[in-house]
Parts: C-alpha cells; sequence; structure tokens
C-alpha cells in the first residue's frame, strides 16, 4: 500500500500547491491514501469549511489536526459532521470530534490514522499522548493492520520518543508542527516508518511560512505585528509510505518536496 502523508498545510500557497500536484501524484505513485496536517490551511491558522473541502476536491482523503483546531470557530460545528478531519485525540473526554479515525481504502483495506499532541512547550496543555496511543491500540479491532500516527509536537525528543514507544506496534509514526522538515527518515527495528517532523507544505520563502517582514518586526524591533500567510511559490512536502497490508509494517518511507508550477501563483493570499 502507498500511502502519502502531507506536512502542515500553511494558506493558500499550500492549498494550491496541493491542488497543482496532488492530482498527478495520485496517478504516478499510485496512492492508496492520502493524509494532510490541515491546521493551518485557512489563514495560516485553524480550519473551515470551505478549505477543507478544497483540500478533499483536490484528492486529499483524511485531515489531521493540531494546536490550532479551534482558531476558526466554525470548526467547532463542522467537525462533528465531518469524520474526515480530526483533532488531538489527548484531548478531553466531551471535546468535538475525535482524533481517530478508520479509513478504507478502494482496495478494500482498512487504515486507521490516529492523531496526537505534544504536551512539552505546547499549548494548551492534554493528557498524555503515550497513554492515549496505548488505549487506542489496545481497542483496536485485528482487522486494522496498518495504523498511521500523527504526533503534532514542538520538541524533537518528544517525538522520537513516540517513535520507539510504538515501534513495532503502529505502521508508521511522523511528526508534525515545526514546519521544517527533517532528515531522519526511517525504519525502526521493530518496523515501524518514522520522520521526526514532515516539514510544511506551504511557501518556503516566508519564516515557517509567515511574511519575512512582519516576522522580522517581532523579532528585530520587538513590535507587536499580526503575523500574515506569505505569498510565493507552494511547495508540497511529504512523505511517502510504503506499508505492508499483511503485517501492517513500514517497508520504505522517502521524503517528497515539490513545487507547484510558477503559473499557479499569482492569487493572492487568503
Amino acid at each position: 500500500m502507498n500511502l502519502l502523508f502531507i506536512g502542515d498545510v500553511v494558506g493558500l500557497p499550500g492549498r494550491r500547491a496541493i491542488a497543482d500536484q496532488l492530482p498527478g501524484l495520485r496517478q504516478r505513485l499510485r496512492l492508496d491514501l492520502v493524509v494532510a496536517n490541515a491546521e493551518n490551511i485557512a489563514d495560516g491558522a485553524g480550519i473551515t469549511r470551505k478549505t477543507a473541502n478544497e483540500l478533499f476536491a483536490a484528492g486529499v482523503d483524511v485531515l489531521s489536526n493540531g494546536n490550532h483546531a479551534w482558531d476558526k470557530k466554525e470548526a467547532l460545528e463542522y467537525i462533528t459532521t465531518e469524520p474526515r478531519l480530526l483533532r488531538p485525540h489527548n484531548y478531553p473526554e466531551g471535546t468535538p470530534g475525535t482524533g481517530w479515525h478508520v479509513a478504507t481504502t478502494h482496495a478494500g483495506h482498512k487504515v486507521g490514522i490516529l492523531n496526537l499532541m505534544g504536551n512539552v512547550f505546547m499549548h494548551p496543555p492534554l493528557a498524555c499522548p503515550f497513554a492515549a496511543a496505548d488505549r487506542v491500540l489496545a481497542t483496536k479491532p485485528d482487522d486494522i493492520k496498518i495504523v498511521l500516527v500523527d504526533l503534532h509536537a514542538e520538541v524533537t525528543s518528544e517525538k522520537m520518543a513516540m517513535g520507539w514507544h510504538l515501534d513495532g506496534r503502529v505502521s508508521a509514526m511522523v511528526g508534525t508542527h515545526t514546519h521544517v522538515p527533517t532528515a531522519d527518515e526511517r525504519i525502526l527495528p521493530q518496523g515501524t516508518g518514522y520522520i521526526t517532523d514532515v516539514g510544511m507544505t506551504g511557501c518556503y520563502d516566508s519564516v515557517i511560512g509567515m511574511d519575512t517582514q512582519k516576522s522580522l518586526k517581532r523579532f528585530v524591533h520587538k513590535l507587536p505585528e499580526r503575523f500574515e500567510v506569505a505569498e510565493g511559490i507552494g511547495t508540497l512536502c511529504g512523505v511517502l509510505l510504503d506499508l505492508d497490508e499483511s503485517t501492517g509494517l513500514c517497508r520504505n518511507i522517502t521524503r517528497l518536496r515539490i513545487s507547484e508550477s510558477v503559473t499557479q501563483t499569482t492569487v493572492k493570499v487568503a
């Protein structure tokens, strides 16, 4: 099975890069499932029904989330009506939505997607993601062999620890949140695919997807400045996972980084 996980999609450049590149990638790479972290798709912070539907229409099957899950108020209602939109599973009981979803590929294979959020330097502080993962895996039906985990976390050590914690129990553990891709993709000893951070799908001529000059004003002059999504060429950043349907383990993990066609970059950032 070929599964593509797309890193944090930031604003219009990120959505545009997916619309430009994903349909072709689905065919060329024979993708069975596409998952994208979407917490930044609307104005760089949050999710709306409109922006989520853009990604679904482009070929994304499931959207994971993070600490910006509720930055757009409409997400609180939307997530209760759209099972393909997740939020971190270690939110308190009673929070709208869920962080566990089972998708079915066209070939009939069931794929569990688990979305978690780390604790270190993250806001709001949530329940232990390690314990949350253990609970889900303990009750997972036996016919779900393939499980993908998106841990949305700040520090590399927490994501690395989760990789080791889940090695051999899930198909892949991918990190998101920092918007900076790491070059440490590997298959852990017990067969779990791992990368500390998949990176960002958005404009890389920026400060993690935000306008460079506005970011510099905050850092250099210490003055308040509202962040705005950077304009420019969007780049799709992700990992391609080759997963064994019988064992649920990872055969290969490959980083992908593909820029959108230059002719697609004239639309104003939203």
